[in-house]
């Protein structure tokens, strides 16, 4: 069974056609990050006009390298949620326009859930559960109990900033580029984690629940100064960025291994499954491995760690088969949707 996956919800236009579920085909990305860089952030309306221009054109190009005919095509799977509602709202449109144009179903996915499938695509024939499933991206961190693909229960989540998120925000203190994650795990790579003693915030009323905010504060009145803003001046010196890197990087990678480890342990876990752009992190895979979890860890593949359009076909071929229905012409795009 071929899918072609369209993704769309935040600054990649993706599309990429899966057989059965786990062969990837082609899995094609259009990166924005050159057009969001002069804002430090992702530029909602920026976002969806390149949208516009590259979704179609990344659809051909997904059928060309795949070597496949639109007529070969047995089922469209689009992410419908969560992320930026107009980009959202762009792939979901096409998909439909697709799905009319071609007579073939289509599906929508959570793309949180398929950051979680993105780590199991290689391993479906030798899947554990119940396993522990973490999230950590730029708008979402969370660890989820899952006990079947499609079944999650929600253990934990931030409280307010998402991990990614944390790392853009301390990138920016440090004045150094974006996206943030990729420049801080550069620089802390030749700074001493141990030379500033951050600790992650508490969070009283789940001991899974995180909180990078408190965090980020004490980055930013340690680089600027106590009670500073933003946008004053740094007061340290230059070569101190990289210890502070190593230092920031250190303590939020603990905080989510050591209630990973928890969590794995209280809810009886076979198995931890990573998703979302952080996971890419090579200090977080390093850190894990250090902390000797006793159950294996599985990671998404290289190219599957960031929003793409891989990920979105092989959810949409297992949420399919289960149906074998496609989803009407009603179905909505939302900024926001829980899995759980």
């Amino acid at each position: 069974m071929l899918v072609l996956g369209i993704e769309s919800t935040c600054d990649e236009t993706a599309a990429a056609v899966v057989k059965d579920g786990k062969e990837i085909l082609s899995n094609v990305i259009s990166s924005q990050i050159a057009l969001h860089q002069p804002y430090g952030g992702v530029f909602p309306e920026v976002a969806c006009r390149s949208h516009i221009d590259m979704i179609l054109p990344i659809v051909d190009e997904s059928l060309k390298k795949a070597n496949v005919k639109k007529e070969e095509i047995d089922l469209i799977a689009v992410a419908k949620a969560p992320g930026l509602i107009g980009a959202v709202l762009i792939g979901v449109n096409v998909a439909k326009g697709l799905s009319l144009a071609w007579n073939r179903p289509f599906i929508g996915i959570n793309h949180i859930e398929a950051h979680l499938y993105a780590a199991m695509m290689a391993n479906l024939d030798h899947l554990e559960f119940p396993s522990l499933g973490i999230v950590i991206s730029g708008g979402h961190t969370m660890i989820l109990k899952i006990t079947e693909i499609g079944k999650y229960e929600l253990i934990g989540k931030t409280i307010d900033d998402a991990i990614g998120e944390a790392f853009d925000k301390v990138a920016t203190i440090l004045d150094l580029s974006y996206p943030g994650g990729p420049a801080i795990e550069a620089l802390a790579k030749t700074g001493d984690s141990d030379k500033y003693k951050f600790s992650p915030s508490v969070v009283k009323d789940n001991p899974y629940n995180f909180s990078f905010s408190g965090l980020k504060t004490k980055i930013l009145y340690k680089v600027k100064g106590q009670s500073s803003k933003k946008n004053d001046a740094i007061i340290i010196q230059e070569d101190e960025k990289k210890h502070i890197a190593a230092s920031f990087q250190k303590t939020a990678f603990s905080d989510i291994i050591d209630k990973a480890s928890a969590a794995a342990k209280e809810f009886n876990c076979k198995a931890v499954y990573l998703g979302g752009g952080v996971s890419n992190n090579q200090k977080l895979k390093e850190m894990f491995k250090e902390k000797q979890l006793q159950i294996p860890i599985f990671w998404p593949i290289p190219g599957l760690s960031l929003d793409n359009a891989a990920m979105i076909a092989g959810l949409g071929y297992q949420k399919f088969i289960k149906t074998n229905m496609s989803d009407p012409f009603s179905m909505q795009a939302f900024a926001k949707e829980a899995i759980v």
